[in-house]
């Protein structure tokens, strides 16, 4: 296996660029050449130096994409700030993040919108996941970075700010200004899973006809009678969603899941892929889950939906996460059913997504006789 040289080591890949602890500061052996042990005859091992990228494979698959790509951006915006200030990269200092974290809270003096309290969090969080990778863990306790943070939020701290949720006849609205071209049957399918299964759009777009049909795929469904299955490997792990069906074919979630595949001809691999232009045909590649976020902002304009609010309002408060609050909100069920569905590990975030409960139902004040 042959060792890369220093100019050719990504620094921004912590699987490329793992310092060894045991030799000087400029051994740039990566985890794989480590564990390539040499054979008697000074030649690598092929079946270790294999495994060695196995384990690298296995390295990757270790946070959801959605979450790997959030952290290696975090970590680019922190490397470019590092340079922009002359600091090196190793060893990790908690006095430089705690640096980092307020210039990116006061909007880094660039005249950049300041930095969410919420983005700050990951942005620790993806920066001490990149420093474990390369063998010096960073202290997010430390002082230095604790106390700033904790600052930070005091002064800057908002609620979380949610999106809006699509309820059911909003929904049956938004299927209606779809045209009936394989796009539009597609793009049903999408709507309507996706509410019905309280879907993340990453787990909608993850979806595949079956079982270990693909590397990417996050889980698959199963056509039953009494509707679909769909196993999913979520957030908190894997689950089964059950979707239904519903009472009017042309807004039955497995109906239209059923159209979509019949006539796009999907009965293996990715279920939503893209379609080429002029409707010219189904290509292979599958879905980025973006195209969730923007289907739900074009038919939310072209249905009315939230009319009393101006364009731009409207397509920044709804977004793929729509589609799963809405379910929560409509579905008329006991909290624990909605949960399970949802995939919460908690009642209290399940609660959450509930936009339209039922405000002042339990009154202490009456109960404590005031």
């Amino acid at each position: 296996m042959k060792r890369k040289r220093q100019d050719e080591i990504d620094p921004n890949d912590p699987l490329e660029a793992f310092p060894s602890r045991r030799g000087n500061e400029n051994d740039t052996r990566t985890a794989a050449d480590e564990h390539a042990l040499p054979s008697p005859g000074g030649a690598p091992n092929d079946r270790l130096a294999a495994l060695a990228e196995t384990a690298k494979n296995y390295a990757r698959a270790a946070r959801a994409n959605n979450t790997q790509r959030a952290y290696d951006s975090d970590w680019r915006h922190f490397s470019s700030w590092l340079r922009r200030q002359g600091l090196p990269q190793l060893p990790p200092d908690p006095q430089t993040v705690g640096l980092y974290l307020a210039a990116c809270a006061d909007g880094a003096g660039h005249g950049a919108e300041p930095t969410s309290v919420a983005t700050l969090e990951r942005r620790l969080s993806g920066i001490c996941w990149h420093y474990r990778q390369l063998g010096d863990p960073l202290d997010s306790r430390d002082r230095h970075i604790a106390t700033v943070l904790a600052g930070i939020r005091r002064q800057h701290g908002r609620p979380p700010v949610q999106k809006e949720a699509i309820f059911a006849d909003e929904l049956l609205a938004m299927l209606g200004v779809l045209d009936m071209d394989l796009r539009g049957l597609r793009d049903r399918a999408i709507l309507a899973i996706g509410f019905a299964g309280g879907l993340r759009r990453s787990e909608i777009t993850g979806l595949d006809c079956g079982p270990e049909q693909t590397e990417d795929g996050t889980g698959w469904i199963e056509i039953l009678a009494g509707g679909a299955l769909l196993t999913i490997n979520g957030k908190t792990g894997w689950r089964e969603v059950e979707i239904g069906r519903g009472s009017r074919p042309d807004t039955c979630p497995v109906a239209l899941l059923e159209t979509w595949m019949r006539l796009g001809r999907i009965a293996h691999g990715p279920l939503f892929r893209r379609i080429a232009k002029k409707n010219a045909g189904v290509a292979a590649e599958r879905l980025t889950d973006k195209h969730v976020a923007r289907l739900v902002q074009k038919c939310v304009l072209k249905a009315g939906v939230r009319g009393d609010l101006p364009e731009g309002e409207r397509k920044r408060a709804f977004a793929g996460h729509s589609l799963r609050a809405g379910l929560a909100s409509s579905a008329q069920i006991e909290e624990a059913h909605v949960q399970k569905h949802l995939g919460h590990a908690s009642a209290e975030m399940t609660r959450r997504y509930q936009r339209k409960r039922d405000r002042f139902k339990v009154n202490l004040t009456k109960a404590a006789g005031l």
